[in-house]
């Protein structure tokens, strides 16, 4: 029989937040123990960091230029013909997934057998006024009525007074541990194991919607934090520190300056929030091992985006840098099925898009000619003969910030569509973006080569960006393109 696969999918988890990669103060024993039996990417990225679009490409396996999200746009129908659940089912898989779609129509299966569904708070379906009965979340989601049936009948997802969108507030959950998002998570994908079909594999996509905000961990894991002497978020030479309109008091902001305890809460909720999911996944991989599945269950794990948390007194996502764009990626093999190199690294540029042919190379099944992307099986298993990318290009339509990108590992390449404004970094020697070098004469023939190829790379889009050669600076951003906007 093939290979059970388990796709372990967050929400807004920072590349950089694995104890494995020595982070200063976060704790995921777990997910490292995940790196020990696998192999672990360096360079994941998610080519277009909001929610929607980077679900579209683990799903479709297209680049954002042909799954159409180019931006964040809800109520825009997901009609694509060849999804990663829908080729699993067909070829015999039984088809799970628990937790966080955000697709549209809002209970689209997207070729899964069955569906039990939290997408947390989603303005279109949560206000009132501009939604209809059938996709308002009272009638779409599966996690509030179980919490009301548990917690009180008045139980909401707002009861904490904390938007879903607040990079910079905090506080502890305030109902039982049990209760929490994460957990049910896990209870439903236990109760999963029990009443799958024996006689088939199963593919069952784990889809938390935390370490999303609104920073709620439990208590007992915000102890971990909260006394704990943070690093300082790092901040480039080219951040706005001055924050003249003092965005930085605006819950929901996404640049600022914070107040100085109010931001720190906020990092040590989040790193709360990672560790609480960590233990999570620990107690599912345990009960993987009593149903005896464990070790021939390919897992991977991965977020759709992640979390400025202040870096360059920048929140949320959406933005090119490492925060923001930068993933998790964990390919795991704990049955030594596909012969990986366990314990190494992989440094080679990949993304979103190479979840779908890798899980279906995983199970030795043919991989759809509308995919983009590419298995990382071969760099996993260390074979010489790679061809890969030599580079990747993200981008994100968000009003005057939008922006396009290009990196190959060792440089990133910036470009502000809507300012013309550039920035080039050294993400060799400077990770944390700290030092622009775009305005640097040493560096004016590399920028204008980058220039170049993102200038080719956007040829022909609709948004008109580029004639072939040159970038056009003030061209109306789309969410998202024809193929797939809403008439």
């Amino acid at each position: 029989m093939k290979p059970n696969i388990l796709l372990i999918m967050v929400d807004q988890m920072r590349g950089d937040c694995l104890s494995v990669l020595n982070h200063p103060v976060v704790e995921t024993p777990n997910l490292d123990q995940l790196a020990r039996n696998g192999v672990l990417f360096r360079r994941a990225y998610t080519a277009t960091p909001s929610c929607i679009p980077a679900r579209a490409a683990v799903l479709t396996g297209m680049s954002q230029r042909s799954h159409g999200r180019v931006g964040y746009q809800d109520k825009v129908p997901w009609d694509y013909e060849r999804m990663l659940p829908g080729e699993l089912a067909a070829a015999g898989y039984h088809t799970q997934c628990v937790g966080k779609m955000h697709v549209y129509p809002t209970r689209n299966l997207c070729g899964f057998h069955n569906v039990i569904l939290h997408d947390g708070y989603l303005h279109h379906n949560r206000y009132r006024h501009a939604n209809t009965v059938a996709e308002s979340f009272d009638a779409c989601d599966d996690y509030l009525p179980w919490l009301r049936q548990r917690a009180g009948t008045e139980a909401d997802l707002t009861d904490l007074g904390l938007d879903c969108n607040s990079s910079t507030m905090a506080r502890p959950w305030h109902l039982q541990e049990a209760w929490h998002p994460t957990n049910w998570v896990v209870t439903q994908s236990i109760d999963f194991l029990r009443r799958r079909d024996p006689r088939k594999p199963f593919f069952l996509k784990m889809s938390f919607v935390r370490p999303h905000p609104p920073f709620d961990p439990p208590q007992s894991y915000l102890d971990l934090y909260k006394d704990l002497a943070l690093p300082e978020p790092p901040c480039g030479d080219w951040a706005d520190t001055e924050d003249l309109e003092r965005n930085g008091l605006d819950p929901v902001t996404s640049r600022g300056n914070v107040p100085k305890e109010r931001l720190r809460r906020a990092r040590a909720a989040y790193y709360a929030l990672i560790t609480h999911i960590d233990a999570q996944l620990g107690r599912f991989f345990q009960t993987m091992i009593e149903f005896g599945v464990m070790n021939n269950t390919i897992v991977l794990f991965t977020s759709d985006h992640g979390e400025m948390l202040g870096d360059h007194h920048l929140f949320r996502k959406s933005l090119p840098y490492e925060g923001s764009a930068n993933v998790p990626f964990l390919l795991a093999d704990p049955g030594n099925l596909l012969g990986l190199r366990k314990g190494s690294e992989v440094r080679d540029v990949i993304e979103l898009r190479d979840i779908m042919p890798t899980l279906l190379d995983c199970a030795d099944l043919p991989i759809p000619d509308t995919v983009e992307g590419s298995s990382v099986l071969p760099l996993a298993r260390g074979d010489k003969d790679v061809q890969w990318r030599n580079q990747l290009h993200g981008e994100h339509s968000a009003g005057k910030w939008s922006n396009h990108w290009l990196t190959d590992g060792r440089r990133k390449y910036i470009w502000y569509s809507q300012t013309g404004e550039e920035q080039l970094f050294d993400l060799t020697e400077d990770p944390q973006e700290l030092v622009n070098l775009a305005g640097r004469p040493e560096y004016a023939d590399e920028l204008s080569a980058w220039r170049a190829k993102l200038a080719k790379e956007l040829a022909g889009r609709e948004e008109g960006y580029s004639d072939g050669t040159r970038l056009q600076t003030g061209i109306r951003p789309v969410s998202c393109l024809s193929s797939v906007a809403r008439s």
